[in-house]
């Protein structure tokens, strides 16, 4: 029989055949992307063949499809391991907050340059616009939609609480597979709730020492949309270190960088020390936004020295 993943919870897989039927599944034996090790060979989302297993009422996974893309992830800091947050994904939205807690740019970078590695177009949603509600915070919030606006992104500003911009999330979101993903804390259930009420998607407190989330998703789950579609919700992320990628490619993955790497002097620049660099003057008069060149940069050292901090 032939299934689609809609929950992983590390050792048992939730699979829902075509006629809408559920079975919990194991795995036997190893599956493996080709070159990468993963600490789950199968994901939410995943197409397979499973068949019964004799005298019971649980499956075996015996084929996983072809997967049109995936997302990784490095499974803990430094770690060689990387683990599969979602496949089969059309549209992944990268859930952010400028307060409360306030989402840092190298992290919403690390996830956009996967994203754009994998295919897998990438919606901003700034959330918790309520809370904007100061002279300087509303100066942050301009600054930040023009940055990544600037970098081809959509910014879709959002409110779970007073359900700002809901209908037009929904929008986006009708027939198709999304993704959610983010920070702890960002508001990531709750949109999910104020998208589709019915899920009753459980919701964490702010810690108030660290002003951070409290992990509330323990796995990744796909929910069905009453309006057509699925979501996956995915465990908040403290760190997103960037898998299997070389250094020469980064910059393709950083539009507004890109645009200027024809005008360098060396094919091979890598926008740091390089004479006849484009890139630096660019930074300089603010047409690449210091933020993302610092990621940029950043990312590039943890490639070339495989490091990868998960922060």
């Amino acid at each position: 029989m032939k299934g689609i993943v809609t929950k992983s919870t590390g050792s048992w897989y939730e699979v829902k055949n075509e006629a809408g039927q559920m079975m919990l599944c194991r795995i036997r034996g190893k599956f493996r992307i080709k070159g990468i090790k993963t600490t789950n060979p199968v994901a939410v989302g995943d197409w397979v063949d499973y068949h019964l297993e004799q005298g019971k009422d649980t499956g075996i996974i015996t084929h996983i499809y072809p997967r049109k893309n995936y997302l990784l992830r490095r499974s803990t800091n430094l770690s060689k391991l990387y683990h599969i947050l979602a496949a089969n994904i059309d549209r992944v939205f990268v859930t952010v907050t400028l307060t409360q807690p306030e989402t840092t740019t190298i992290f919403i970078d690390r996830i956009l340059v996967t994203a754009e590695a994998y295919n897998i177009p990438a919606v901003i949603l700034l959330n918790k616009v309520d809370l904007l509600n100061t002279e300087s915070l509303a100066k942050q919030k301009e600054t930040f939609k023009e940055i990544y606006r600037k970098a081809g992104y959509q910014v879709l500003e959002v409110s779970a609480v007073t359900g700002y911009n809901i209908d037009k999330l929904k929008t986006l979101m009708k027939a198709t597979t999304s993704m959610f993903t983010g920070h702890s804390g960002t508001g990531k259930s709750s949109l999910i709730n104020a998208v589709e009420p019915g899920l009753h998607v459980k919701i964490g407190d702010i810690s108030k020492v660290h002003r951070q989330g409290k992990h509330t998703t323990t796995f990744a789950r796909m929910y069905d949309l009453s309006f057509g579609g699925h979501i996956i919700d995915t465990p908040g992320i403290r760190g997103f270190g960037v898998v299997d990628m070389k250094p020469e490619e980064l910059d393709a993955y950083f539009s507004e960088i890109f645009k200027y790497k024809t005008d360098c002097k060396f094919n091979n620049c890598r926008h740091i020390r390089e004479p006849g660099c484009a890139v630096k003057p660019a930074v300089k008069t603010g047409e690449i936004p210091l933020s993302r060149y610092k990621s940029y940069l950043q990312l590039l050292d943890e490639i070339e020295n495989d490091s990868g901090p998960y922060r």
